[in-house]
């Protein structure tokens, strides 16, 4: 299996979790924040909806200066209403997609993407390790910590998409079931289940 493969089936994998996420940002508490010093509840869910189109940056450019000293600091859209967010996010999703169908295993293992901060280098690695660390690992941190702000505003906690049952899963557990089922009637019951 190629690694652009891998990378979007592990995008493919994320997306539902990051969109149920999503679906339960309120609306009308942007400025929101559980401290002084956090990040705005709407900035949070904004960077999560648009992080997967950060692919598009670390396939296509060299590097990135988050900080350009004279230049212009980053801001993130805005949004006012759940469907606006979550229009993002799709938007995102689907950018990131197009990005790892059109480019090569060999760009991404054999050529490095950099990372600056006000003029200095902050990191300098393969693209496909900057696609791991600095897009899928940071994203998953930051929906972490999303889910924490949705909590602290009385959002139901949602089930982890990791910890989801797999039809192998299911179909074991019901065997399992089944076979204790029967052995309990068994038990109750010997004889009734004996072969002539």
């Amino acid at each position: 299996m190629k690694l652009t493969e891998l990378l979007l089936e592990e995008l493919d994998r994320e997306a539902p979790g990051i969109r149920k996420a999503l679906e339960r940002v309120p609306e009308g508490k942007n400025d929101w924040k559980p401290h002084e010093k956090s990040m705005p509840l709407g900035r949070l869910a904004t960077l999560v909806a648009t992080m997967p189109a950060w692919i598009d940056m670390v396939v296509n450019l060299d590097e990135l200066d988050i900080n350009p000293p004279g230049g212009p600091k980053y801001k993130s859209q805005d949004w006012s209403t759940r469907a606006e967010l979550l229009e993002q996010f799709e938007t995102s999703l689907k950018k990131g997609r197009e990005v790892l169908k059109a480019t090569s295993d060999d760009r991404l293992l054999n050529t490095n993407w950099r990372m600056l901060a006000a003029g200095k280098l902050m990191s300098d690695q393969p693209r496909y390790v900057a696609i791991r660390d600095g897009v899928f690992n940071h994203l998953a941190h930051h929906r972490g910590q999303l889910t924490v702000y949705l909590r602290l505003n009385g959002a139901k906690s949602q089930p982890s998409t990791v910890l989801q049952p797999t039809k192998a899963n299911r179909q074991r557990r019901e065997r399992s079931s089944r076979e204790r089922r029967e052995s309990r009637i068994e038990a109750r019951h010997p004889q009734s289940n004996r072969q002539p």
